[in-house]
């Protein structure tokens, strides 16, 4: 019955842009397939309540489907996308952003933690059981509530994150609240990449900065992201390049530069190896052709 309701709750308050009225959770609705997309896929629990989809995180590939829940501890670029959504039968999907700090209060309050050796990968994929999909329901029913919702949204939160961190991919989580962590060194990287990802730098610094020596940089990286931090830079440069392209954001050769390609001919041979067209096919479409994004 559980499942029942969870999805005629996410039909009822799904909005374009995902958000509710509690901060963090989000509602997700699509109504078709579309061709696989690069995004970030965010820090994030995602279940899905109906439908299925697929993704990729470098030669990784990723799929859950009903009654299923993905956790994302990293932001990492992936590509996604709902397989068989039709309007008849939409994919439905609940998201609960997960940040470090709200994960380490809870860890905080457990006490004694078990903690995991090396880095976990950044996604995971999990059977939801029965007592946090009835956890998800009773969240997504304080919508309608907005007397309670102050009051009792925070701790059914904090029981799914207790739920999530306690069950089978408790480890990735964990490592999202534990400032020593693996996947918090890696996230250290993860974060200095994205804001320098035009500019060229040698692997040895950022290990540096992340805290950690080279080799077990290198080894932590490669297991949350399924990339090297040089193909991870790449994938970063892409996702700005076709972004800036659709929004107009100026000539080929131009956004190239912009986002750290100094060879015109490398940037469109990569683009066009990423995403399966030339970057002059993506400069005429415009954001507003583009699809809603969709829970991770």
């Amino acid at each position: 019955m559980s499942m029942e309701e969870l999805r005629g709750l996410l039909n009822r308050h799904a909005r374009p842009d995902m958000t509710t009225p509690i901060d963090g959770v989000l509602v997700s609705r699509v109504e078709r397939s579309e061709p696989p997309e690069t995004s970030m896929s965010g820090t994030v629990l995602a279940v899905i309540a109906q439908g299925e989809k697929r993704l990729a995180l470098g030669d990784r590939v990723y799929d859950y489907r009903a009654g299923q829940y993905l956790v994302a501890s990293v932001d990492l670029p992936v590509t996604g996308h709902f397989v068989g959504a039709t309007r008849e039968a939409p994919a439905l999907g609940f998201g609960l952003v997960l940040r470090p700090e709200a994960v380490a209060e809870v860890l905080l309050a457990a006490g004694d933690v078990p903690r995991q050796a090396g880095a976990a990968s950044g996604l995971a994929v999990s059977d939801v059981p029965a007592e946090l999909l009835d956890a998800v329901v009773r969240l997504l029913r304080l919508i309608e509530r907005p007397r309670d919702r102050a009051v009792l949204a925070p701790l059914v939160v904090k029981e799914i994150l207790w739920l999530v961190a306690s069950g089978p991919q408790g480890g990735t989580v964990r490592q999202l609240g534990l400032a020593d962590s693996g996947l918090s060194h890696v996230a250290r990287a993860v974060r200095w990449i994205r804001e320098h990802y035009a500019q060229p730098f040698r692997v040895e610094e950022v290990a540096r900065l992340s805290g950690m020596s080279v080799s077990a940089f290198h080894r932590n990286f490669q297991a949350v992201t399924a990339m090297s931090p040089i193909q991870f830079q790449k994938q970063i440069r892409l996702q700005e390049a076709r972004l800036l392209l659709a929004a107009g954001g100026g000539d080929i050769a131009g956004v190239g530069h912009r986002v750290g390609y100094d060879s015109p001919s490398q940037f469109s041979r990569e683009y066009r190896r990423q995403f399966g067209a030339p970057p002059s096919q993506d400069a005429t479409l415009r954001p507003a052709a583009r699809t809603v994004a969709a829970l991770p």
